[in-house]
């Protein structure tokens, strides 16, 4: 079974983290969502969520890492050398690094996103180092998925499923949630 680390910043945007987080397990993928300063994690909307666990100390092998957007959210995972440690490794190892909104900043400041093309939300195009920046809902180049906001969140979930699970899975909850 395919394995999904979600971490989960205060000031997290919440539609991003919960459909995703929500999406993923509908594909039968685990996901563990990891509370980068606390389990207890403040949404950018006020959402309260409890997170599996705190982000210092797991260690469990996982394939995809994944990063929901909102801006404080964004600025305190660039803010910790962990989290830009892990960002590095896991693209080294060639694991899924997926990020949507603002979050594909920190990927920026981890260095991976030299020569790739990538989206974010708009605004943020300054902190996106020197990837090719487009305007699709979704973008993938290579282990990277990236996507624009929380209104993506769905489409960008399933390229998720999709690259974890198959087509087939993928299709199979986009049809059961009629979208």
């Amino acid at each position: 079974m395919p394995h999904a680390v979600v971490v989960l910043a205060d000031g997290f945007e919440e539609v991003e983290a919960v459909t995703v987080i929500d999406l993923l397990r509908r594909a039968d993928i685990k996901v563990t969502a990891l509370g980068l300063e606390g389990v207890e994690v403040r949404g950018a909307h006020d959402m309260w969520v409890r997170a599996d666990m705190m982000f210092r100390g797991f260690n469990e092998p996982f394939d995809a890492l994944v990063l929901p957007g909102g801006g404080p959210g964004t600025k305190r995972m660039a803010a910790s050398t962990e989290m830009l440690e892990l960002v590095k490794r896991s693209y080294e190892h060639g694991l899924l690094c997926a990020a949507i909104c603002a979050a594909p900043t920190v990927f920026a400041k981890a260095g991976i996103l030299r020569g790739k093309k990538a989206v974010c939300y708009p605004g943020c195009e300054d902190k996106m180092d020197d990837a090719t920046v487009i305007e699709d809902a979704v973008a993938i180049d290579g282990n990277i998925i990236t996507s624009r906001a929380a209104g993506t969140a769905i489409p960008f979930a399933l390229e998720l499923i999709s690259a974890l699970a198959g087509e087939e899975t993928a299709e199979n909850v986009r049809s059961s949630i009629l979208y």
